[in-house]
């Protein structure tokens, strides 16, 4: 039977919208749900593309508009990002870095809270099991949220999948989402 995280009882009672992402620079996935009460509800995935020729500052503000249209489109309240845990390609660590430092300052002007998560600590609250592979992470998503759309690059179930850790974790802490 999956493990599925129970809420406590303290909840807030108007509708939270709720942003996770996986960055990247080559993509970025991103996941929208909406606490209402006690039950986090699906309202949108996707990911954001930037064209590999074009310029890492190009890159980053493209970024940076699309993260900036989406808290605005659907009124984020609060978001969640994977961090950095683990890198073997330096380069990709320094580019997925720089996608999180854009991504950050765009959440610090909006005046959105930002928490970070590892895969292992998403991972566990996901499934219960730090170690669960895509598929698990992927079925949990599916199960719990019941995402009208297929998700088209792991990025946006990762994304959807921050988003609903980031909810667990601050309902579970009572820190106002």
């Amino acid at each position: 039977m999956p493990f599925i995280p129970m809420l406590p009882h303290k909840i807030p009672t108007k509708p939270k919208h709720i942003l996770g992402i996986d960055p990247g620079i080559a993509t970025t996935g991103f996941g929208v749900i909406e606490l209402i009460k006690t039950t986090p509800h699906w309202i949108t995935h996707g990911v954001i593309q930037t064209p590999k020729q074009e310029i890492l500052a190009s890159r980053l503000e493209n970024i940076k508009k699309e993260i900036h249209a989406i808290c605005k489109k659907y009124a984020i309240t609060t978001a969640g990002m994977e961090a950095i845990f683990f890198a073997k390609n330096t380069k990709t660590a320094i580019n997925v870095a720089h996608a999180r430092g854009v991504i950050l300052l765009t959440f610090e002007e909006l005046h959105i809270p930002c928490y970070e998560f590892t895969p292992l600590q998403m991972k566990r609250t996901i499934t219960g099991f730090g170690q669960a592979d895509k598929k698990q992470v992927e079925y949990m998503i599916q199960a719990i949220l019941k995402p009208k759309k297929p998700f088209k690059k792991d990025d946006a179930a990762d994304a959807l999948a921050i988003a609903l850790c980031t909810c667990y974790n601050l309902v579970s802490l009572n820190i106002r989402v």
